[in-house]
């Protein structure tokens, strides 16, 4: 029926990634809907810092359909998914988290879904295992892609998730720095749906998503795929300019018609600290997407590869 291509990025999994590996294997072998497929399963080590890549070259010796990626450093989980999107071949791709908390044992119905019709199928989940933390950070994903993106309300984006090829080859099409996979996705297709699956919670360690990943995370997204911000801060100073130029014509009227009014020095400051305060957020928004351009038009890497391992060999 053809092949199906896993993707994990791998960060502080040292104790984990076994498990997930030996889950996909057991579900390939004796699930109905995915036995007759073909399978690899391409594990990314995004610089961890602790022992991952050394457990995912054992992993690779006892393991013919796994294959071991390790990057030069750390930088970060969208690169990491794009080093093993461009090198996976499956005609339908599959990528998910190195923790055990996306199941495994259910990419049965992502790729019942796929089978169904849809380009690309996400897992959502009923009752999330995460922290508060990871739950606001989704949260204020999900209204980031729906304003900036333009992603249905009634779609729920994990990193749990099926594509088609042309899908992921569309995705691959992108070579600039900063890539969001959520962005390459909605680019691609909007003929996407979600499967029910459960999710588990974290038996060991916490997520490496800090507060400066998920800015960092937001910041790609709306950077790379959307002029949206650059608009509102174009409405907001035209708003500003206006309500400047009805308040001058005001104050004027006013001293006309009362000469003994004060103009108000305390009000003044305050409007010229806030209109500053503006000026200077749009112009380090102006000023964040200039360098990203700076940066991708110097062909900054997403990724750099350090060495691969099959099993059999490894290299530099």
């Amino acid at each position: 029926m053809g092949k199906i291509s896993f993707v994990i990025p791998c960060y502080r999994s040292e104790h984990t990634i076994e498990a997930v590996v030996a889950e996909i294997t057991e579900t390939m072998r004796t699930s109905e809907v995915l036995a007759a497929y073909e399978y690899d399963i391409f594990l990314v080590n995004d610089c961890s810092p602790d022992n991952t890549y050394e457990v995912i070259k054992k992993i690779c010796k006892n393991n013919s359909n796994v294959r071991g990626i390790s990057l030069s450093r750390n930088f970060g989980q969208h690169a990491a998914l794009m080093a093993g999107l461009r090198k996976s071949d499956g005609d339908i791709v599959v990528c998910l988290d190195d923790d055990g908390q996306t199941p495994a044992d259910e990419a049965g119905k992502l790729i019942a879904g796929i089978e169904g019709g849809s380009d690309v199928v996400y897992a959502s989940y009923e009752n999330k295992r995460h922290n508060a933390f990871r739950n606001f950070g989704t949260w204020m994903n999900d209204i980031m892609t729906r304003v900036m993106l333009g992603k249905p309300r009634e779609l729920h984006l994990t990193s749990y998730f099926a594509a088609k090829r042309f899908v992921v080859d569309s995705m691959l099409e992108y070579e600039n720095s900063y890539p969001y996979i959520i962005g390459l996705v909605l680019r691609a297709t909007r003929n996407i749906t979600n499967v029910p699956v459960s999710h588990r919670s974290r038996e060991i360690g916490t997520s490496g998503y800090t507060m400066k990943k998920l800015l960092g995370l937001w910041f790609n997204g709306f950077t790379a795929f959307s002029i949206l911000p650059l608009r509102i801060a174009t409405v907001t100073g035209v708003t500003f300019a206006g309500a400047g130029f009805l308040y001058g014509i005001y104050t004027i009227v006013k001293k006309l018609v009362n000469p003994g009014v004060p103009l108000g020095f305390s009000s003044l400051m305050a409007a010229v600290v806030f209109i500053g305060g503006m000026l200077m957020i749009m112009l380090g928004l102006i000023g964040e997407y200039i360098g990203r351009i700076y940066i991708s038009i110097n062909n900054s890497p997403q990724y750099v590869i350090r060495e691969e391992t099959d099993g059999d060999s490894h290299w530099l």
